[in-house]
């Protein structure tokens, strides 16, 4: 099953490269930049590593979705010297090698193009939504090139292909999470309005969940507004929704959209409850709606709280450098590299990677990754057979906002 559909969204992935090169999308930077000053250290995929082993980091780094791929850039980066400090891969250090995905599908298939073909990367992390997912994955998944999704969630990802998997948690899985966090803050809560940004798979896909949520907890879904990633005015759809005097709104979008919706909303007068889904799960939405992000409620595959070695590792020095708490994001790139670091180091050990050709590295790479568990900032996971991510730990969080109106912080509901 997983081969069959793999082969049709290949060809999905074909057509949307024909279509965007003839403007079928437009609006996003879908230049690709490497801004690893080293060169690749591979020629060719039949021969050998020498030098540092190159893993592939495919974040938006301009466009609209710049807001959550930098936070995975963040991650990533951190880890790249955690490992190397511990020796990397039993002595080899590795070399993430970051090229830009941007923010749509032609970005996306750029970026892995570049990291399959000239960089010769062992295996990416990327890209940051599912939408650019779906196009970029099959040409991983044709070049038997290992894939590890850090921010894609939406249905369907892993099932791409035998070389797809992800450390991000589905929707489906997160998303029922705030619903109940927010009937328990307000057992009234009975007409909900939701919002979806439309031109995005992951948001169309989350919005499904959050639909299905509502009407299983007994809720009625009052109206369903939507709206594009790039818009800025919501003034017509919010006071569609107002006039309509809902408990609960639920919003599907991305920072900077989501973070405009959200302030719109209390602008006009709105006090109820609002939940924000994964789209909205970054602190840099916090500079998009400011004071008014206060009490917004997002669920959560990650705290900084979470106990263990790693984790500590990792918030002390994201702290560090960013002076705040690491988001989600951040840690699932951590945790991504993490496993290509890890699954490395056991493949080694059965066979001294820089005796393999590349393309022998790649696919008995992404058999280990597979078979293993990992201890991660995220907690113990370890993989489905399809590549889903099998994790324990969940949370929401609500956004308390500082007297200053500009800076704040997820405060984990207990």
């Amino acid at each position: 099953m997983k081969q069959s559909i793999a082969r049709t969204t290949a060809f999905l992935a074909s057509c949307t490269l024909l279509l965007t090169a003839c403007g079928g999308n437009t609006g996003t930077n879908t230049s690709t930049n490497n801004n690893n000053t080293n060169t690749a250290t591979t020629t060719s995929t039949t021969t050998g590593i020498s030098g540092p082993i190159p893993i592939g980091i495919a974040f938006a780094q301009t466009s609209n979705v710049a807001l959550l791929g930098q936070e995975g850039v963040a991650g990533a980066k951190i880890a790249e010297k955690y490992f190397n400090d511990k020796a990397g891969v039993n002595g080899t250090k590795i070399k993430l090698v970051f090229q830009d995905a941007g923010g749509d599908e032609a970005g996306a298939i750029n970026a892995f193009q570049t990291l399959i073909n000239k960089d010769k990367v062992v295996g990416i992390v990327g890209p940051t939504l599912s939408q650019q997912a779906f196009s970029a994955d099959p040409i991983a998944e044709r070049a038997k090139v290992p894939v590890i999704g850090a921010s894609t969630t939406a249905k369907g990802v892993p099932e791409i292909g035998d070389y797809i998997a992800r450390v991000s948690a589905p929707v489906s899985v997160v998303a029922p999470n705030s619903v109940k966090a927010a009937l328990k803050q307000n057992p009234k809560i009975k007409k909900v309005a939701v919002f979806y940004a439309q031109n995005d798979a992951f948001n169309k896909s989350e919005t499904e969940i959050f639909q299905k949520t509502v009407k299983d907890q007994g809720l009625e879904v009052v109206t369903v507004q939507k709206f594009q990633t790039t818009d800025t005015d919501f003034q017509a759809q919010a006071t569609n929704a107002l006039n309509l005097k809902p408990d609960l709104i639920i919003i599907s979008g991305l920072a900077a959209d989501g973070g405009n919706l959200v302030r719109q909303l209390r602008e006009l007068g709105y006090k109820g409850n609002i939940i924000g889904g994964n789209g909205l799960n970054t602190s840099n939405v916090l500079s998009v709606c400011k004071a008014l992000c206060d009490g917004v409620m997002i669920a959560q595959a990650y705290s900084p709280e979470h106990p263990g070695e790693i984790n500590a590792a990792f918030r002390k020095t994201y702290v560090e450098q960013y002076k705040k708490e690491p988001p989600q994001f951040s840690a699932q790139a951590f945790t991504a590299v993490q496993v290509y670091v890890e699954a490395l180091k056991a493949l080694d050990q059965k066979t001294k990677i820089n005796t393999l050709p590349v393309a022998k590295v790649r696919t008995e790479l992404n058999k280990q990754i597979l078979a293993g568990k990992y201890n991660t900032p995220l907690g113990e996971i370890s993989f489905s057979p399809e590549g889903e991510i099998v994790q324990k730990d969940f949370y929401v969080a609500q956004i308390k906002m500082e007297k200053d109106g500009n800076t704040g912080k997820f405060a984990f509901i207990k």
